[in-house]
């Protein structure tokens, strides 16, 4: 019986097109997806849009258009780029479709009827940007201004309903000191912990005076404001609130939820108080990643130095999708902040060419050179083939540690790393100096036969990073990936004799 798995991407504000960042998250998240479904796991991959809120009417009204003409505009962006990507998710939710509203109506009636939602007044610092309001304290540190963006806060007094927060946070301070994997990295768990024991109010969720959102049920003067209806997305999409709950009891709790680091404590504090109030359980994992800068410094359009879709198509259209999943998932540890760099892409791009598909276009040639395309066995071992078959045999392990840890620069540069080997192996060898003497025609065929081997499992393990180049590489290996489990593949080896095909570039330099 196969496990679950359930992964889930923010939900991203279609205020504007979608950019590195979300391309970043939304990759990263495919990535572990694939990963899962070639081990064999049930799997689940949400994303999708959060269309409700201030900054939504207001770029609505700077456009010329309403928030919902605004909403299915640039949410018809981001499907299509999903799709560009090939990013393989199973479902997108969108804050307005009828299926999410009214499932959030119910879970607010639930908050309601365990006394957890109560009718009060605000007065204080709003951060539009982050939908968030903030202490007085906050908005001194900051001289009144969003430590997110820079942008004035704005003073807001008004009734609002109010989440009892306050009364969930020990049992949230208790669940992050008892799990310290609930949220990661360490440093992002520890800045939570420490704000959380600072001293945590009560939420407001509700706005008298906005009119896009979704109605209190209880009071239909009010809307929701972001959280309570941007963070059940989670679970509305599984089925929670609706007459068939089935995907939800299937699928709950979450495995992962990835997030950017500045909607940590949202996700962190807010969402499980909203669960420990509904009797639900809490997520597993909360895995927040950095932000990216672009040539050392902080992305601007009016700096120049802004990542778009438009700079990410023209790269796609030069190298292809799977060189930028690669350059993006191994430009740092996961979870730190990243830079941009034009010449690292282009040294990304050069390793996957020099080093990945040069090994495979090196024993394609040899294989077919000298044995006419098909695979000899292997002969008498010695203790550099030892080597090599010992770092082949332990890459599945590596790679299921690195996947569970969520080290997604490893998992890219690991099976790298055994290409890398091969071919010092290939040189070590010199396969072409024993081709010239009958003699050694038996060391040939082993080395023939694990350079092959060695290859192969280097692209194995490089299917949820490289889906497309990775498949390639193994159908020019004469071997198809399709519908073929992890384990298989990856213990599964080239059979003596097995045909090889030709070998083509998997990634030519361009001119």
């Amino acid at each position: 019986m196969s496990r679950t798995f359930y992964i889930t991407t923010p939900i991203y504000y279609p205020n504007a097109e979608p950019h590195i960042g979300h391309c970043y998250t939304t990759i990263a998240a495919d990535a572990i997806a694939r990963y899962h479904r070639l081990a064999g796991d049930d799997t689940f991959f949400l994303t999708g849009t959060d269309e409700h809120g201030i900054k939504m009417v207001k770029t609505a009204e700077a456009a010329g258009m309403s928030p919902a003409e605004l909403a299915d505009r640039v949410v018809s962006v981001f499907q299509q780029v999903w799709k560009e990507l090939d990013i393989t998710h199973d479902d997108f939710i969108r804050t307005t479709s009828d299926r999410h509203k009214q499932a959030v109506g119910r879970i607010v009636q639930r908050l309601l009827a365990n006394g957890d939602i109560y009718l009060g007044s605000y007065q204080g610092w709003y951060d539009e940007g982050q939908e968030e309001f903030v202490t007085e304290t906050e908005a001194r540190t900051n001289e009144f201004k969003s430590p997110i963006n820079g942008r004035p806060l704005v003073r807001y007094s008004e009734p609002t309903y109010f989440f009892r927060l306050s009364k969930y946070v020990p049992r949230i301070l208790e669940h992050l000191e008892k799990n310290p994997d609930f949220v990661q990295p360490a440093s992002r768990r520890n800045e939570v912990l420490s704000k959380l024991r600072a001293g945590v109010e009560d939420l407001s969720i509700s706005r008298a005076t906005l009119k896009w959102g979704i109605q209190m049920p209880n009071d239909p003067q009010h809307v929701l404001y972001v959280w309570i209806d941007a963070l059940s997305n989670y679970v509305t999409a599984l089925g929670l609130g609706s007459d068939d709950q089935a995907r939800f009891d299937k699928y709950w709790p979450v495995n992962v939820h990835l997030i950017g680091k500045e909607i940590l404590w949202f996700h962190s504090v807010y969402w499980p108080a909203m669960l420990l109030s509904l009797g639900v359980a809490l997520p597993q994992r909360i895995f927040a990643h950095g932000w990216w800068t672009a040539e050392g410094r902080k992305m601007s359009k009016t700096a120049g130095n802004f990542i778009d879709m438009q700079k990410i198509r023209d790269l796609c259209a030069l190298h292809g999708v799977d060189a930028l999943r690669y350059y993006l998932l191994r430009a740092a540890p996961f979870g730190a902040d990243l830079d941009w760099t034009d010449a690292d892409f282009a040294k990304s791009f050069a390793e996957l060419a020099n080093v990945l598909g040069n090994c495979l276009n090196r024993t394609l040639k040899m294989v077919g050179r000298y044995r006419g395309g098909q695979l000899p066995a292997a002969g008498e071992l010695q203790d550099i083939d030892r080597t090599l078959l010992a770092r082949m045999d332990a890459l599945a392990g590596h790679l299921a540690g690195a996947y569970e840890r969520l080290e997604l620069q490893q998992c890219a540069l690991l099976p790298l790393e055994l290409a890398r080997a091969a071919n010092g192996y290939i040189d070590s060898t010199a396969p072409f100096s024993l081709a010239k003497d009958p003699a050694q025609a038996s060391r040939l065929d082993t080395v023939l036969n694990l350079s092959a081997q060695a290859i192969y499992r280097t692209m194995v393990g490089l299917l949820p990073i490289l889906p497309h180049k990775a498949a390639e590489g193994l159908r020019q290996l004469g071997v198809d990936p399709s519908g073929q489990a992890l384990q298989h593949l990856m213990t599964a080896s080239l059979a003596p004799g097995h045909r090889l095909g030709e070998g083509q570039p998997l990634f030519p330099r361009q001119v």
